[in-house]
């Protein structure tokens, strides 16, 4: 007998070391993750194929230049993106078309490719000129929330949107959102001073966040797709609430929009590069009290996706990572 206890003594306190190392690896990594939202690598450079020469780099912090922003995290997308482009660009004109005081730009953050993604972002450049279309590369692969906030920090847009490289969802969706943004900000505008009047009002200058949303095809999704992967969203989900809160079904989804202020204020703190970066903006909007309005979008699943079932012990980990980090203080909210 006395031998059994030896032995589940000697398990017990195993398991006990095995928690504290796990607690030390999470409290390590959260502190080595404690300035990733300050510039790392090679400042953004915008290069006109063209003339082959360098184009001054915008900042966010820098006064908006053009009405919208268009960002595009591209990783090996060489075969996905010159159809989203295409269909970007189109639409795009015709809202220059309609309305001349329309301006826009494109910018294409190419996240370390090793196939042609490069070449088809500079041919769009030659194409439409630097000034409309951009492309900043990365060198090597950072993640998709670390190519966004490269994009949103080098922007010049007075709204700011982010899509994905494989057109999933419609760009013309773009205006579901750009019309709640206009409508909160300027109750937001008005509520922070009734003596405001219209003429003074820019949207730029108003922290607003809206977030694309595919919680209307949740239900065909739960009915068409296997168990387990039906298991593991729900889980996220629960995990995602316990993390940033609620309020926000779909954080995944890669349509977002904001203004200048909000960008400013939520990408030069987010700190997470792959993942769950989608989270971490939920999370300070909270902190910031950005107002989020969540949007259904139209939405198509295209082959190709890189998300898979391994992605989900990693987005796990970046959102243990997130609350130890912000909740013990390590990762310091600039305002």
């Amino acid at each position: 007998m006395e031998s059994v206890w030896t032995m589940v003594d000697i398990f017990v306190i195993f398991l006990l070391i095995a928690v504290l190392g796990f607690v030390l690896i999470i409290l390590v990594e959260a502190y080595r993750r404690r300035n990733n939202h300050g510039h790392v690598g090679t400042p953004a450079i915008f290069e006109d194929p063209n003339s082959l020469k360098q184009v001054p780099c915008p900042h966010i912090v820098d006064p908006a230049s053009k009405y919208i922003s268009l960002i595009i995290p591209a990783f090996n997308e060489e075969h996905r993106l010159p159809g989203a482009l295409k269909e970007t660009m189109n639409y795009l004109q015709q809202r220059v078309l309609k309305d001349p005081s329309f301006s826009y730009e494109v910018v294409i953050v190419d996240d370390g490719s090793v196939d042609g993604t490069k070449r088809v972002g500079f041919d769009f450049v030659r194409k439409y000129t630097v000034d409309v279309v951009r492309v900043i590369l990365l060198g090597k692969n950072q993640g998709k929330g670390e190519a966004i906030r490269k994009g949103m920090l080098h922007s010049r847009g007075e709204l700011l949107l982010m899509l994905d490289a494989d057109g999933a969802t419609k760009v013309t969706d773009l205006e579901k959102l750009e019309n709640q943004v206009q409508s909160v900000a300027k109750k937001e505008f008005h509520c922070g001073d009734s003596t405001n009047n219209d003429s003074s009002f820019r949207i730029a200058d108003v922290p607003i966040a809206a977030f694309g949303s595919r919680a209307h095809l949740e239900e065909k999704a739960l009915a068409t797709r296997k168990w387990y992967r039906n298991f593991l969203m729900k889980g996220f989900h629960l995990v995602v609430l316990l993390a940033a809160g609620p309020g926000i079904r779909d954080t995944q989804c890669g349509f977002k929009m904001f203004t200048r202020a909000a960008a400013r204020k939520l990408f030069t703190n987010v700190r997470l590069k792959r993942w769950c970066f989608d989270v971490e903006l939920v999370f300070l909007c909270k902190q910031f009290r950005i107002p989020i309005s969540e949007i259904s979008v139209n939405w198509t699943e295209i082959p190709g996706s890189k998300v898979n079932l391994l992605s989900i012990p990693n987005m796990l980990w970046e959102m243990v990572l997130m609350s130890v980090g912000y909740r013990t203080g390590m990762w310091r909210i600039s305002t």
